[in-house]
This record gives structure tokens, C-alpha cells and sequence, in this order.
């Protein structure tokens, strides 16, 4: 092979080098991790018999557009911890509970899980107790924890719908409020909706 051939094929290896790296440079790059977009679920169609809610604050998990979807509006947040006197609670009394509300003039969206472990046989208590007066329980609701129970209450202009249940150790709640001019079928389903973003909060572990 004379030198000019031989010089030519090491020009072309040396060009092709460098373009070789560069294009396993941009094909080893980490693609941008996907932010994941908040999907409302309907209550029947989550499995809350395998959640392992945990008796610890949670109100920075729930996802901002769940709380838009149940209230519409992202609402004015205030939250309390175990020990704590809130004034989101009757009298302002010391809670027992890990707990967010977020309202607005006209909604209201609550979520706590009670900070002492709970039996079966208590929750089973709080079960037969869960309908004070102006209250009624929602027969065949869809199950929110084992055991659980769905209640209607109106007070007023005001109708707020409820799920309450069992897991594991930790009794959880939610709860809608809006005035009694929106549907109540409707509003059942969007709480159910917001159960499940509260549910699916309290079960995660923060980072």
C-alpha cells in the first residue's frame, strides 16, 4: 500500500473517532425524570384492603391538584400535629391526631389519622358511633379500610360527606363540606376521589 493510501485511511479513522465519542456522549445522557401527573380515582375502584396508612403527619403528600379537584381551589391550608392545641378543632382543643384542612369561603377539605394505635375493636366502636345526630350512614358504600363506614351529615347550608376506616393500627379520615346547593351524588363521588388522594398520602413515606 503506498504512503498517500495509507495516510488517507488514518485521516478518515482520526475524523471518524471523535464523532464515534460524541455520539455515546449524548446517548449515555439521563433522560429528565417524568414529574407525575396527579390522576383523580374513583373510591370503588381503589384497593384500600392492601394501604399501610402510617400514624404520622402527611399533609405535604397531598397531591396540591387533589385538593383543587375536591374544593376548586387550592384552598388556604392549615395543619396540626399530635400534642398540639389547633384551632381547627372544636374549642381549640389539644389533638390526638395528625391533621390538614383546606378551605375556602365556601368548601372544605379535611383529612387526620388518630396518633394512637387503634384495634379492630375500637374501630368497630367508632363504626356504631360514627352518625351523631343530623347524620346517616351511607349503606353499600364502597370500603375505605376494614372495617369503615360513610356518613352524610347536614348542618344548616352546610353537607359534609365522610369516609372513616381501618388501617392497619392507624384510623383515618376524610372529609368534604360544601353548601347543600351542589348534588349530593356528586359530591359523594368527589370525596371519594378526595379519600383516595388522602389515603394514598398518608401511606407514603416522606423523603
Amino acid at each position: 500500500m503506498s504512503t498517500v493510501v495509507r495516510a488517507l485511511g488514518l485521516s478518515a479513522l482520526l475524523t471518524l473517532v471523535p464523532v464515534g465519542i460524541g455520539v455515546g456522549v449524548a446517548d449515555d445522557r439521563t433522560p429528565e425524570p417524568e414529574v407525575p401527573v396527579y390522576r383523580a380515582t374513583d373510591l370503588a375502584d381503589f384497593d384500600t384492603t392492601t394501604t399501610v396508612v402510617q400514624r404520622a403527619p402527611f399533609c405535604e403528600l397531598v397531591d396540591p391538584e387533589a385538593v383543587t379537584e375536591a374544593i376548586d381551589d387550592e384552598g388556604e391550608l392549615t395543619d396540626y400535629a399530635n400534642g398540639e392545641e389547633a384551632d381547627a378543632l372544636p374549642g381549640g382543643d389539644v389533638s390526638h391526631e395528625y391533621g390538614c384542612v383546606w378551605s375556602t369561603s365556601v368548601a372544605e377539605a379535611r383529612a387526620w389519622v388518630f396518633a394512637p394505635p387503634v384495634t379492630a375493636e375500637r374501630a368497630r366502636e367508632l363504626v356504631r358511633t360514627a352518625a351523631p345526630r343530623g347524620c346517616t350512614v351511607r349503606d353499600g358504600a364502597p370500603a375505605f379500610g376494614t372495617p369503615s363506614v360513610s356518613t352524610t351529615c347536614t348542618r344548616g347550608q352546610q353537607r359534609t360527606v365522610s369516609w372513616r376506616g381501618l388501617f392497619g393500627d392507624a384510623w383515618l379520615t376524610c372529609t368534604l363540606t360544601q353548601g347543600v346547593g351542589a348534588p349530593e351524588a356528586a359530591q359523594v363521588e368527589r370525596t371519594g376521589r378526595w379519600c383516595v388522594a388522602v389515603a394514598r398520602a398518608a401511606s407514603a413515606t416522606p423523603s
